[in-house]
């Protein structure tokens, strides 16, 4: 199911995650829109560096789009990947109630499942590093799309928190539980703020307030 799930239309994906099944659900979905954010990044580096007024910039700017388009497919690949963790937990909370296995297939599925939310937030991080990157090099007509990216990004960043947050309450291994709530905490005081900032200049550049 989990390698079909990118294979969707956009139509069928929004389906999936309103059917009544475990997967897809709010980890896939912020990956996905992580990965919008970081195709508008791409998108925005693409059109400065074929822009002749930005010809002092064709090289970052080229470059900024290749590594924009290396995270969104590992955004997109983390929409699988996601799946595939909560499937094993899924699986793992189905086992019968008898078996004295139960208890330590939850708790390793568990920790199989944190990790995809915390690296759908690292990468939306770095997706908001060349973002701001863009918001400075890349042509102002395309501000909007800069920090429409951002607000993806934020919004993804923080959906995932909220599915780590999800499975890392469930651990009985509270060191490892803090250890990673602690750095999905990090993740988010540095960069909710600087999409909002993102957003903000946006809208204040439309509005011609600076």
């Amino acid at each position: 199911m989990s390698q079909e799930m990118m294979d969707k239309t956009c139509r069928g994906f929004a389906e999936a995650l309103a059917a009544r099944e475990p997967v897809p659900g709010g980890g896939s979905a912020s990956a996905f829109v992580g990965a919008l954010g970081a195709s508008l990044c791409g998108m925005v580096a693409r059109y400065g560096a074929t822009n002749p007024a930005l010809a002092d910039r064709a090289d970052d700017l080229t470059h900024a789009f290749a590594q924009a388009d290396e995270l969104a497919q590992e955004l997109v690949d983390l929409v699988a990947e996601d799946v595939r963790a909560y499937g094993q937990v899924s699986a793992a909370y189905g086992i019968s109630r008898e078996d004295p296995a139960r208890p330590a297939a939850i708790q390793d599925a568990l920790h199989v499942a944190a990790m995809p939310p915390y690296r759908i937030m690292d990468a939306c991080g770095r997706a908001l590093a060349l973002l701001e990157d863009m918001a400075d090099k890349g042509s102002r007509q395309l501000l909007s799309d800069v920090a429409c990216g951002a607000v993806f990004c934020r919004a993804a960043m923080q959906g995932a928190s909220l599915t780590l947050f999800a499975n890392t309450t469930s651990m009985k291994d509270r060191a490892r539980a803090e250890e990673l709530e602690a750095a999905c905490d990090e993740l988010l005081d540095t960069w909710l703020p600087r999409a909002d900032a993102l957003a903000r200049r946006a809208a204040d550049a439309a509005r011609k307030r600076k």
